[in-house]
């Protein structure tokens, strides 16, 4: 069995000086907040959005009762933010058990709308200066690979390295608490921590291997490529069957989005950007693959499992109804509603045309690019229509958290 990572108590000024250095510039940066400072307003009744929901709450069921299990799991004292306020693991159990309870009455949307306004608390996101939030989809993919390497299939899916340090910086001071763990090595020669291998060094290093136990191998590097950007997927081997590899962790560097440089590089018109469009320019431009990829940084590891895919609270996320979000400015397992546009498939309808949707979700996922009030990623499931959902969609809209009233 592979090692779990370490967790240093490395010396206190090293991990602190790193710290300052790293923390602070990602904290919180680009987080919009209202007058008040929260990423989130609590709305008057009056300003409640009509609740309607575009699929009927199909699978909505579902993916509560993940969220159930969520909290189900943690402390009942543990506490998550609303704006201003804050509600304890007890309360967002009961406020799930409420809603998932009236939507056994199967109610029609006068009795939805009546519902919520007597028995929830609506918060609105801020959004961006223009009050609005960006939607992108998600998906899990599959590809072809091998348990073994060989000519066709040459390109190692990794997991956690074994020389991967997490470092925890909330044994050292109560302000680092509900920060991200800090990735890391230890350079025996200098004899200190720095940070994990880049994305670049990973992929210069012929023994990485060695290191990290290949999970599986894939027959493109795109793909491999792809994969960590969805953060699980499957794997359709050589035998007929099929493998499910799940997000392990990252190597801690920066996430940098490829798609932003192939748009600052003048490759794709930014109106024209998809995951499709960074896959037709990557094969054809194979010469140039070294360059574009290594833009980010961020390299993610796997591990084989079953069942998911998994958000970042631990349980299966479910098509239409999960999303990722900032953990640090929305509440993890959170009931929300969306207001947003879903790309049309069948019809490849202009982005002006695409159908309007509201629908009920929860927030169960996260994501290296999913930051502040602004940023909502959709998860869209797996096949044909789920890729092509999650790899054109990109819509304004808006976001709100529902919580019972206490």
């Amino acid at each position: 069995m592979k090692p779990k990572p370490h967790i240093v108590r490395a010396g206190l000024f090293l991990c602190l000086i790193w710290a300052l250095f790293v923390l602070g510039g990602c904290g919180d940066k680009g987080v919009k907040t209202d007058s008040a400072g929260v990423p989130m307003k609590r709305l008057a009744v009056r300003e409640y959005p009509k609740f309607h929901d575009s699929r009927g709450f199909e699978d909505l069921e579902a993916s509560i009762r993940q969220s159930l299990l969520y909290f189900g799991r943690v402390p009942k004292t543990r506490s998550y933010t609303y704006g201003k306020d804050r509600y304890d693991a007890a309360h967002m159990t009961r406020s799930l058990e409420t809603f998932l309870n009236f939507l056994q009455k199967a109610p029609n949307a006068s009795e939805l709308n009546r519902f919520v306004r007597d028995r929830y608390i609506v918060y609105k996101s801020v959004g961006n200066t223009n009050r609005e939030v960006l939607f992108t989809g998600y998906f899990e993919p599959t590809y072809r690979g091998s348990r073994e390497p060989g000519p066709d299939f040459p390109y190692p899916v990794y997991s956690i390295p074994e020389d991967l340090l997490q470092i925890d910086l909330s044994q050292f001071s109560k302000k680092y608490e509900g920060h991200k763990r800090l990735m890391a090595r230890l350079d025996e020669k200098r004899k200190r921590v720095v940070p994990y291998y880049s994305r670049k060094e990973i992929n210069h290093t012929p023994d990485f291997h060695d290191r990290a136990t290949p999970v599986v191998w894939l027959a493109d590097r795109v793909d491999r490529f792809f994969l960590e950007i969805q953060g699980s997927g499957r794997v359709a081997l050589t035998d007929g069957s099929v493998m499910r590899v799940h997000y392990a962790g990252t190597n801690g560097n920066a996430y940098y989005s490829v798609g932003k440089y192939l748009i600052a590089q003048n490759e794709v018109p930014r109106e024209e950007m998809s995951m499709q469009a960074i896959r037709t320019w990557l094969l054809a431009n194979p010469h140039r693959m070294d360059e574009v990829l290594h833009t980010n940084d961020s390299f993610v590891f796997f591990k084989e499992g079953q069942g998911g895919p998994f958000g970042n609270i631990g349980v299966a996320v479910t098509p239409l109804r999960s999303i990722a979000t900032d953990i640090k400015v929305f509440p993890r397992g959170g009931l929300a509603f969306v207001e947003t546009a879903l790309p049309a498939p069948d019809t490849r309808q202009p982005k002006s045309e695409w159908e309007r949707v509201s629908l009920f979700v929860l927030n169960q996922d996260t994501g290296g690019a999913i930051t502040g009030p602004a940023r909502v990623d959709l998860f869209c499931g797996n096949g044909e229509w789920a890729a092509y959902t999650a790899g054109h969609m990109t819509a304004y809209g808006q976001l709100y958290f529902l919580v019972l009233k206490p």
